[in-house]
């Protein structure tokens, strides 16, 4: 009887240390388990349960701290760096990418090998050797896979075998993701995309974990392990970007009265979820001009009053979503109920399915969810310069000529605020190429009626563009003028000479002087000709397209130098 015991105690023994030496992939994947709920009702497609067997003899499992880690990878550590396009909308696809950052002077060839850059330097110096790991040559050596297609070591740690995508064979990564008490097994190289569908993931902030194995011959090395919170909200992800033609700074949130501020809603769906949904915007500016609701997302609005105002958005978008649940099942109709409650007997649900907001789904049917997301914003208004415009433009002769030097003196209005810098910026004639920069401090009165003088070095065809600034706003104008040659000798000098000694004699040569009119009689002076500003039909047909480069349906009239920033002397 004592025997039977005995045999009985070794037999329980025998049965509990497989139990006991067993790894399960929670136990590999971290210490944080979610709560029981959480893990019976948050299904994710694709992944597995952790509750699965962990295969620790193919892959091994090392504890932080364990001193195999230094010799895990060949001339130092990788590091794994986890990334997620998080938040997402419920409902959405979450994708995370996992990049492996190889120590100095390492990285992988096409064919999924690790090789040392050429000409790079480490620790160690220059390799005679240029593989760091090279598993093709592992592949071909040993035999990774026979004849059958299979072998068992081509497998994940659950003993799924691997994928075989055509380029598998040159990948020697295994990753495994693990987050709400389910996993997902990937193949690849030094970097991995996975996505994840939301639908029933739990509301608020999660976490994702990642074990990274590489192949060691017949088994696999741990060689990486990261982590990384991600955040699944019912809230839509709104961002708006706001911009204004004149404003100095935007990212202060500061703007110009009686100019218009354009606001571009931005939604974050990466994934695309609500590509086929119904978007409405409703604005609330709050400058008592009530509420203005769109379907685009951009629009524009002006203040009128200085002051600080509160800015309030609401998005609403009609999103994929679970079916609410049915109603309960009523008792067996009366004849004299039966017509009423034939609609509830035309709608029993199918079985229900896992839901993390305890909805069940009635199948085959497809219904939608009002998803809303908000916005809101404290912008100061104030008063700025709203426009600035060059209205007449006169070459000033000096006393001592100078052949390579021209001097022209532009006269400037403006409205609004009044400026306290002026820059020029003196370009080719296409407004690309920048020859010369000024900016001076001026003091205007209240007419804002300043002139600018400028010098010219040379003749030709010259793109001026024009800044005025005070501490909130630039405005910007700019034309194109043309500046004649300064040489006395040239034909046009000649020709200017003639005309002031005609002028001279016009009394005794009134025949010549008759002529030289009706030659120049469509000539008017710049003071009174709109060619002021254009100079030209053509030139304001060029002058417009500048603009649309330079200001997209803004209300700018002139060119403006394009990939030039003005920096001002205040």
């Amino acid at each position: 009887m004592e025997c039977l015991h005995y045999f009985l105690g070794f037999l329980l023994l025998a049965a509990s240390m497989p139990l006991d030496a067993a790894k399960r992939f929670h136990d590999v994947l971290g210490n944080e388990r979610p709560p029981p709920y959480t893990r019976e009702h948050n299904q994710l497609n694709g992944w597995s349960s952790d509750e699965n067997d962990w295969n620790e003899k193919l892959y091994p499992v090392w504890k932080r701290g364990d001193m195999r880690w230094k010799n895990a990878w060949k001339g130092g550590r990788v590091q794994a760096v986890l990334t997620s396009d998080s938040p997402a909308l419920v409902g959405s696809n979450i994708t995370f990418v996992v990049n492996l950052v190889f120590p100095r002077c390492q990285k992988e060839d096409t064919d999924g090998n690790i090789v040392y850059e050429k000409n790079c330097r480490n620790e160690t110096g220059l390799s005679a050797d240029p593989y760091v790991y090279n598993w093709t040559a592992w592949s071909e050596d040993s035999d990774w896979e026979n004849g059958t297609g299979q072998s068992h070591h081509n497998i994940f740690p659950d003993g799924k075998p691997f994928p075989h995508h055509p380029r598998w064979r040159r990948w020697n990564f295994v990753y495994v993701f693990h987050t709400l008490g389910r996993y997902f097994q990937k193949l690849g190289g030094c970097s991995v995309r996975v996505s994840m569908n939301t639908a029933n993931v739990t509301l608020g902030p999660q976490l994702m974990e990642v074990a990274v194995y590489r192949r060691h011959r017949l088994a696999y090395v741990p060689i990486a392990q990261v982590k990384d919170v991600y955040v699944v909200t019912d809230q839509i992800p709104v961002f708006v970007t706001m911009s204004q033609k004149n404003d100095r700074n935007s990212s202060d949130e500061t703007f110009l009265k009686d100019l218009p501020i354009m606001f571009d809603v931005l939604i974050h769906d990466p994934s695309h979820f609500l590509n086929y949904s119904t978007i409405n915007y409703k604005w609330s500016f709050g400058d008592n001009t009530g509420l203005f609701v769109s379907m685009n997302n951009t629009v524009n609005h002006t203040y009128v009053l200085n002051g600080t105002f509160s800015l309030n958005l609401t998005v609403k978008a009609a999103a994929p979503g679970p079916c609410p649940p049915p109603p309960p099942r009523p008792p067996k109709p009366t004849p004299s109920s039966a017509t009423t409650l034939k609609s509830y007997d035309s709608n029993t649900p199918g079985p229900a399915g896992d839901n993390s907001i305890g909805l069940s789904k009635i199948p085959d049917e497809n219904c939608q969810v009002n998803r809303y997301g908000h916005f809101h914003a404290t912008i100061t208004i104030v008063e700025g310069i709203i426009e600035v415009n060059i209205i007449k433009m006169t070459d000033i002769l000096m006393r001592v000529p100078q052949p390579d030097n021209s001097l022209i003196d532009f006269v400037v209005t403006c409205q609004g605020s009044l400026p306290t810098e002026v820059c020029t910026i003196i370009s080719d004639p296409t407004c690309e190429v920048a020859r010369n920069t000024v900016c001076d401090a001026v003091d205007v009165d209240e007419t804002c009626l300043l002139t600018v003088r400028r010098a010219f070095n040379g003749s030709g065809t010259y793109c001026v563009n024009l800044t005025l600034g005070d501490d909130t706003s630039l405005a910007l104008t700019g034309t194109l003028i043309s500046v004649p040659d300064r040489d006395p000798a040239s034909p046009l000098r000649m020709a200017n000479s003639a005309l002031i000694s005609v002028g001279c004699l016009a009394i005794f040569v009134t025949v010549i002087s008759l002529l030289v009119y009706k030659k120049h009689k469509e000539y008017k002076p710049i003071e009174n000709s709109p060619g002021n500003v254009v100079r030209s039909k053509g030139l304001s047909v060029f002058l417009n397209r500048a603009k649309a480069v330079f200001f997209r349906e803004s209300q700018e009239k002139d060119p403006l130098l394009k990939n030039q920033e003005f920096k001002g002397v205040s």
